[in-house]
This record gives C-alpha cells, structure tokens and sequence, in this order.
C-alpha cells in the first residue's frame, strides 16, 4: 500500500501576509441561512448540497426598524456542522435550528483586520463569523477558520 502525496497548491499571489490582510481579503462572499424553526434535517440537507461546514440562522427578534418601518431578519445564530452531528446522533426528537444554534452570531466587517478575527475565534471557541455590511449591517459573508489557514499558507508580504 502507498501513500498519496499532497500535492502543492499554488495558492495565490495577490493574497497579503497576516500582518496586512483583512477579513474582507480571506471570506467567501454570500452566505447560507435557513430560519429558526427549520428542521435538523433540513439543515443537514443545505450543507450537504452546498457543501459548508456552516448555517446561519436568521430571526426578526431584536432587527431593528427599516426605513419603510420593517424589521429585517438578522443572523440569529451559526449552526456548525459538529453542532449537526451532536444532534444527529442524539435520540431525541428532531431539533429546530434555533435548538442546533450553539453559539451567538459573531459579527465582523470586512475592513476588520484578520488577526483581530482570528483572536475573537480563539476567545469564542468559534469556527465561523458572520462578515456584514458596515452601512447596513447585512450579512455579505462568512470567514471561517480554514479561510484564515489560506492567509497563513500564502499570503505574501
């Protein structure tokens, strides 16, 4: 039996150092969310179809009004993928996403400095923030950890 060697990614030249990149630089633009009271099953579906590691949960509680005196939904929650296996391997019934949602959104900007983004992930033990718009505060992307290994792997100075 042999071993498959990993072949070397190229990565990208245009990638900055971790001393000079920001969240904006590393996130994936777009963002998966289901509401509060989707079914585990349901959830499990969008990241397998989608293929992320992550769902945001979005609610209207505590939205503030809009213009036109509308809440608009806001990231209630992140729903992880090992916060899918707890409940998948549980026997109880089936959770909603608003049960599966383990952790608080964590929000930043994407003008936010990466280093600064990976030091909230460590406090908060969390794997995924939520990139929102500074003037409308609406979500515009996810930076998770493994888009903070690509900073380390290839940014250059």
């Amino acid at each position: 039996m042999s071993l498959a060697t990993i072949q070397p990614y190229p990565g990208s030249y245009l990638m900055p150092s971790i001393e000079h990149a920001t969240v904006g630089d590393a996130m994936h633009p777009g963002i998966l969310s289901c509401d509060r009271d989707a079914t585990s099953t349901e959830v499990a579906r969008m990241m397998a179809t989608h293929h992320v590691h992550c769902v945001a949960v979005m609610g209207l509680d505590q939205a503030p009004l809009s213009a036109d005196h509308r809440r608009e939904p806001r990231v209630w929650g992140i729903i992880s993928d090992f916060d899918l296996i707890g409940a998948g391997i549980s026997t109880g019934p089936e959770q909603t996403a608003a049960g599966l949602a383990r952790h608080a959104a964590i929000i930043v900007e994407p003008s936010t400095p990466i280093h600064a983004a990976a030091e909230l992930m460590l406090t908060h033990r969390a794997g995924h923030l939520v990139v929102v718009d500074p003037g409308t505060q609406r979500p515009t992307g996810i930076l998770s950890t493994l888009d903070i290994a690509g900073i380390l792997a290839w940014g250059e100075g």
